[in-house]
This record gives structure tokens, sequence and C-alpha cells, in this order.
């Protein structure tokens, strides 16, 4: 795929997702949800299938809303509201110490710096991501299995990680796509770019994508 093209498929992907659902990240952020949301619910996502995510997600913010809200919840009643999340009881943990550390070193205030989030044990550069473009409105990419997927099998990139995938793509996608591009490859990648036998007759770029890796496709 040239790089000129990435426009082409922006364009496509954001017509055709129009109607779909957006991942619960992405909604918090269209409704104006504080940073601690997103990076709370950017932790319980890791590992998880977004509907189970969001049904979490609402769950415990049903409970507690602020980092002081979580720590007044015991370990078991913020591992049964998140249940049943991949790896539930570890994120419980990762909770209560994130909430802990926002209080005492930050006033209860989530950092708007990928660095300054990277301190925080359980925190990787996709939440970080995250937190800083949709909480904060600021720049970055933010790459999960599903960009790092699309975006090597599109032929726009050619890495074999998600951070390396990041670091090429600050390079050549523009500016004006960075928040937007996580949510709608996130999107594609869980109706039509599948990580198995995509659907391929119903992508609205097939014409651009060179397939890279794929055996095999509906």
């Amino acid at each position: 795929m040239k790089n000129s093209d990435i426009t082409t498929v922006i364009e496509a992907l954001t017509k055709s997702l129009a109607s779909k659902k957006l991942p619960i990240v992405s909604e918090l952020a269209e409704q104006k949800s504080t940073p601690f949301h997103i990076l709370i619910s950017t932790l319980l996502s890791l590992r998880t299938k977004d509907e189970v995510t969001e049904v979490a997600t609402r769950r415990l913010f049903s409970l507690a809303s602020t980092p002081e809200e979580m720590l007044r919840l015991s370990p078991d009643r913020i591992a049964d509201a998140i249940y049943p999340v991949g790896f539930y009881r570890n994120k419980t943990q990762t909770i209560l110490q994130v909430c802990r550390e926002l209080i005492e070193r930050y006033d209860s205030r989530v950092p708007d710096s990928i660095d300054e989030l990277l301190t925080f044990k359980g925190v990787g550069r996709k939440t970080a991501n995250l937190v800083v473009t949709l909480g904060y409105g600021g720049e970055g990419i933010c790459v999960d299995t599903h960009v790092h997927r699309i975006s090597n099998r599109l032929g726009y990139v050619l890495t074999k990680t998600p951070d390396e995938t990041e670091y090429a793509l600050r390079e050549k996608l523009p500016r004006k796509y960075w928040t937007e591009y996580n949510t709608l490859m996130v999107a594609f990648g869980r109706t039509t770019c599948r990580p198995t036998s995509p659907l391929c007759s119903q992508c609205p770029m097939c014409g651009l994508c060179e397939r890279v890796g794929v055996t095999r496709h509906r």
C-alpha cells in the first residue's frame, strides 16, 4: 500500500464504521469522562473483549468514580464488580495500587504525560497513549493488537511488535489521524478485519490492502 493511500483508508473506515458501536474507552471519551475513567477502563480492557469490558467498567464506576472512592472498596468488592475481565484479580490489585499512587504522588490527578504514566505499575504504552489522547486530547498513537495487525496487514508498516508499530506510525501517519486511528482500527478489527479468516468480501478498502500474512479469508 502506498503511504498516500492512508487518507483513503481513514475516510473509508470512518464512513463504514459510522453506525457501529465504538469501543467503551472511546465512548467514555465522547461522553467527556475524566482521564481517571479512561485510565481505569483501559486497564480493564487489556486481554478482554470489549463487551465484557463495557459491563465491568460501568459496574465498577457505579461503585466508585475517583481514586479516593476506589480505595474505600475492598479488593473482593472490586474483583466482583469487574469479573469476568481477564486476570481480574491481578487487575484489582493494579487498580488499587494506581489509585494509591495517584493520591500520594499527583494529588489524585492523572498525569497527562506518557512518560509519567509509564511509571505506574501495570500501565504500558497502549494505556498511556489512550489516556493522553482520549483523556486530555493530546498527541499520541495507541497501538494494541488490532492496530498492530491491521497496519501490517495493509502493508502500511512492516513491524514485529506493537511498540515497533507505534514508532513506525509516529514517523509516517499524518498527525491529524493520530487520535482517531486506534478507535477506527479497533472497531474494524472486531467486526471485519479479524485475526483469522478476515471478512475481506466486506472490506471497504480491499482494493488497497496487501493482505500481508492472510492465508484464509471470507
